[in-house]
């Protein structure tokens, strides 16, 4: 009798062995196929390129970052507080030309028609604007 439960014991102990066995072979399966899945949809974030990345992520825009300029019927908006600060510093007219000249797009001729002045002073406007801007980001560079 002892004989035969031993036996039972046994037989017991290899079936729950291979079922375990089994278990763990589908496991191994199941877990080559979710990998394989992964390999191929997934990609790592240092192989996106830069175009791909910016589209993950948003940056907010704060109105206290904007400055806010009118010229003649346009707002325009110049984020950059150096920029702002050096626009601030010129002439209305000299001001207005730099504006619509970079941040609307337009030609020298399309200023001179929207200001009534001739195309030959928008361009000195512009250009002496420019100088002047540039001393004075350069003055707040050096004190910073």
């Amino acid at each position: 009798m002892e004989q035969s439960s031993f036996r039972n014991k046994i037989t017991v102990m290899h079936q729950y062995d291979r079922l375990c066995k089994m278990a763990l072979k589908s496991e191994v399966i199941n877990y080559k196929k979710h990998m394989a899945y992964r390999q191929k949809w997934e990609v790592m974030l240092s192989e996106l390129s830069a175009k791909e990345l910016s589209r993950l992520f948003t940056m907010d825009k704060y109105d206290l970052e904007i400055y806010h300029f009118q010229v003649l019927d346009y707002d325009i908006e110049v984020t950059d507080a150096l920029i702002a600060e050096a626009l601030h510093t010129l002439t209305e007219k000299k001001r207005n030309v730099v504006l619509l000249s970079y941040f609307m797009d337009m030609s020298d001729a399309d200023i001179a028609r929207k200001m009534n002045l001739v195309r030959s002073t928008i361009s000195e406007h512009r250009k002496r604007s420019l100088e002047l801007m540039r001393k004075i980001m350069e003055e707040t560079n050096e004190k910073n």
